[in-house]
């Protein structure tokens, strides 16, 4: 680059490599809004930031991770708007991260989260740079890696995990009703196993009489008792769905409608499980859906309500339920609380 008037020239690195295009993030698809998605180049993804945001406050500060990678990495947020506290807490922390390779961002969630043993994400995660600015211009700070098209962002709070970002580009009366029923089928979930084995094996009289005579009919002949068929049929979904999700696109939609059909049908005509059994695991996993960023923790603490329900009927799946709400009540992002108001989230210096 030659300057008029200088003496000097300044020398820049022009040399590329091959990246993917910008596409559409798979996970992350909407309706409404950009159809563009980070690519597993730093320089790329910081563009797209960068251009929607042109305020010279848009701050970004660069990282080098991995003894042996090197991978270079960076913190992005906006200068009078970000927490401090959370901003130096973050930074501590990837300082300390000591590791031979850094090769994705969950490699960092993983040293620099909050409550370890959580089943929950103190950190969130997006593919989207719509997604990633307003989390920046909501005080949040972000994490680039090279190599990954996937984002951190933190604080990361609860409530983040029933939202959408097609939400913004709806009306807001829609985006409300969408909340709730995500909101719904996440509990749902985790208790509809549960609180069918508390009816049907402790507390009878909370069923219509007429109700509870098609189950008892349903059940005559089945050799295993109603906690048991629970949990193996539960567990049989998850196969399922991780065998679905593993395989190729064609045959994994195969083999989901062939393992919840032909498979269900005949293990209900064979008089191994109830028919009433499959209505709740089909409303469990369509009920998961809903919330997809919860589904790794909805399996445990499905099993772990169900466990309670199976012991102590509804007293057990009352107790799961206030323990489940202890805990996120109490959980900490970076120092703040998981259930807390936008609002308090900003800090001004």
């Amino acid at each position: 680059l030659f300057v008029e008037g200088e003496n000097q020239a300044i020398l820049f690195n022009t040399k590329g490599f091959k990246t993917r295009s910008i596409t559409e993030p798979d996970n992350e698809k909407n309706l409404y809004g950009p159809r563009e998605g980070f690519t597993e180049s730093l320089m790329v993804n910081l563009s797209m930031v960068r251009r929607k945001v042109l305020s010279p406050d848009l701050k970004i500060k660069f990282f080098t991770l991995g003894r042996r990678t090197r991978t270079k990495a960076c913190l992005c947020y906006m200068e009078g708007i970000v927490n401090r506290a959370v901003l130096d807490e973050l930074t501590r922390r990837l300082e300390g991260v000591d590791m031979d390779a850094v090769l994705d961002t969950n490699y960092l969630s993983e040293q620099i989260r909050d409550a370890r043993w959580s089943p929950f994400r103190p950190v969130g995660d997006t593919e989207r740079p719509d997604t990633t600015v307003a989390k920046i211009m909501e005080g949040r700070v972000a994490v680039f890696l090279d190599g990954t098209p996937m984002v951190l962002t933190v604080p990361y709070l609860f409530i983040e995990n029933f939202q959408s970002s097609e939400d913004y580009y709806l009306n807001y009366f829609f985006s409300t009703f969408s909340r709730w029923l995500r909101m719904m089928g996440f509990f749902l979930t985790i208790t509809i196993p549960s609180l069918y084995i508390a009816v049907v094996a402790f507390h009878h009289e909370m069923l219509p009489f007429q109700l509870f005579v098609n189950i008892a009919a349903e059940r005559v002949g089945v050799p295993l008792p109603a906690a048991v068929e629970a949990f193996v049929m539960i567990i049989m979904f998850d196969i399922l769905k991780e065998a679905g999700a593993r395989m190729p696109s064609n045959v994994g939609q195969a083999l989901s409608i062939v393992g919840a059909l032909v498979i269900g049908q005949a293990a209900v005509e064979a008089k191994l499980v109830a028919s009433p059994m499959i209505i709740v695991v089909a409303l469990t996993g369509i009920t998961s859906m809903l919330a997809p960023r919860l589904n790794a923790p909805a399996i445990y603490i499905r099993l772990g309500l169900l466990a309670l329900a199976s012991t102590f009927g509804f007293f057990g799946v009352l107790v799961g339920l206030s323990c489940l709400l202890i805990h996120i009540i109490n959980l900490r992002s970076f120092g703040v609380p998981e259930i807390r108001l936008r609002g308090e989230l900003r800090h001004q210096d």
